[in-house]
């Protein structure tokens, strides 16, 4: 049996938990949680699920140089390595995925009143950024873990 791929749409108020299942076919929205219980809701994840790597999304601007949320990720990615030192990390790009979730979740039927919580926003948006992820596994693409 397969692992788990775990994906993370991190925030500075919250963040996004979506996983894969055991086969590591589809990407599913987890929950979001509030950011500074992202480390204890990831450890107590870890101990119940076996997980292969985990992906953070990497924020970019259009012309691909840093957002300016990308020093508050990469201090996560410090500290999350830090605390669990043997888990292969990865980044992928999430230009878009908030957009892409917006839509996904008007594709998906949601009502409006659902749309404008952005608790949902962040989870399907870690879904997306787990489904890029997988999609250039298939590809063989795989870029060096960070």
């Amino acid at each position: 049996m397969k692992k788990r791929i775990l994906a993370i749409d991190y925030g500075s108020k919250r963040t996004g938990i979506a996983v894969t299942d055991t086969e590591q076919i589809i990407a599913s929205g987890l929950t979001t949680i509030e950011t500074p219980q992202v480390l204890t809701f990831l450890a107590n994840y870890f101990a119940k699920e076996e997980v292969e790597c985990v992906v953070v999304g990497n924020p970019k601007n259009l012309d691909n140089t840093p957002a300016q949320s990308a020093a508050g990720v990469q201090e996560f990615i410090k500290r999350l390595k830090n605390k669990h030192p043997d888990m292969p990390l990865y980044m992928v790009d999430e230009r878009f995925t908030s957009k892409m979730a917006f839509q996904a979740m008007i594709d998906g039927g949601l009502k409006k009143k659902d749309r404008r919580n952005k608790a949902t926003i962040d989870m399907v948006s870690a879904a997306i950024i787990l489904q890029s992820f997988m999609e250039i596994k298939k590809g063989g693409n795989l870029p060096a873990p960070v």
